[in-house]
Order: structure tokens, then C-alpha cells, then sequence
């Protein structure tokens, strides 16, 4: 199963803890926490904003506006026998909120 809406969402029940680094440690969704598998390979990038289209203005010296962070995780609810499914979320410039991208078992 894929959950992958046409624009990512904010969803109020996504919650995301990280280490200090920045790095997806657990997730809350849906009511469930996710723990993220710290035995495989979480992938970390940037993508660019097409601040072109959003016709968003800032002051100089506002800091980067067009940085989009995602991650691709892998996790499990707490048991460590459930099966393990893919998060990919995305956390826009200069925002703490994130937001779902996809979920894939």
C-alpha cells in the first residue's frame, strides 16, 4: 500500500522527533508512534522551491526560503517484529511543521 497524496499535506497529527543532528528518530501518525530502524539507511536532501509561483517576498537577510528538507526513513511501530514501512517527509524553509510526503510498505 502507498499513501501518496498529490501535494504533500500538513497533518496535524505528524509529529517528527529528531536527534540533534536534525535526523527523523520517531514518528507520530495517524495515533501511532513509529520508531525509525536505526540498522538501515535513512536518506537526507534538499529540493528546491519554485519560489517563482509562490510570489513570496522577503527581507535581505531573511535566510534560505527555497531549501526544501526531506527524508526518507525507514520505521516500525514499537514492536520491533512489525513490518518495517517508508516515510518520506518534507519540512519547508524555514518552518518546524512537517509534512507527509509518502508512506510505502
Amino acid at each position: 500500500m502507498t499513501l501518496a497524496p498529490d501535494a504533500p499535506t500538513q497533518t496535524p497529527d505528524l509529529q517528527v522527533r529528531t536527534d540533534p543532528t536534525g535526523k527523523p528518530l520517531a514518528i507520530r501518525h495517524d495515533g501511532t508512534i513509529w520508531l525509525v530502524d536505526p540498522d538501515t539507511d535513512s536518506q537526507h536532501w534538499f529540493g528546491r522551491d519554485s519560489w517563482w509561483n509562490t510570489r513570496r517576498t522577503a527581507a535581505v537577510g531573511s535566510g534560505d526560503l527555497v531549501s526544501i528538507e526531506y527524508w526518507r526513513v525507514q520505521a516500525r511501530p514499537g514492536a520491533s517484529g512489525s513490518a518495517l514501512r517508508t516515510f518520506t517527509l518534507r519540512r519547508n524553509p524555514l518552518s518546524a511543521q512537517w509534512r507527509l510526503e509518502s508512506i510505502t510498505d
